[in-house]
């Protein structure tokens, strides 16, 4: 599995209010309605900024730390971000990630720059600076996570796995 894209950089301790602010969390419930205030209090215009499908968050330590509402990786996901590297993830926000399909990568990022062009190889667990010509090594991700982000998230992996026709 390995995906390409265009760094967006931030910086450590990035908490769910900053991804998406709290006064929108019962005011809009559609998911692709509400990414458009992605970021919307630390970096204004942020969804615009955006590429769906080739846009990638390269952020510091503890990236998701805050509540636990499921709304800040969804909106990740819906801006059509396709990955978020950090050095770390708030457990919960890594937790319901994963749940929703949203890929994640805990590596260094010290070396990567906003509007970077990178390619991050799941397999050989490889991050690929085409814009300076580095290199970054993660822990390859297990089959099991590249099944559940494929699926779309635990809901889909289950259907498909357990036969759960019903959720």
């Amino acid at each position: 599995m390995i995906i390409e894209g265009k760094v967006f950089k931030f910086s450590d301790n990035i908490n769910t209010d900053w991804i998406i602010s709290g006064r929108y969390k019962f005011a809009i419930t559609d998911m692709k309605k509400l990414a458009e205030y992605l970021f919307e209090d630390i970096r204004p215009g942020f969804f615009k900024e955006l590429t769906p499908g080739e846009s990638i968050i390269a952020a510091g330590a503890n990236f998701g730390m805050g509540s636990s509402r499921e709304q800040a990786p969804w909106v990740i996901k819906e801006a059509g971000i396709v990955c978020v590297v950090a050095k770390s993830f708030a457990r919960i926000f890594y937790r319901n990630a994963f749940n929703i399909g949203l890929s994640l990568v805990e590596a260094n990022t010290d070396n990567l720059q906003e509007a970077d062009r990178i390619t991050i190889d799941f397999d050989k667990g490889r991050i690929t600076d085409t814009t300076n010509s580095t290199q970054v090594e993660f822990n390859p991700w297990d089959n099991f996570r590249k099944e559940l982000v494929g699926c779309g998230g635990i809901l889909n992996y289950l259907k498909k796995h357990k036969g759960f026709d019903e959720l």
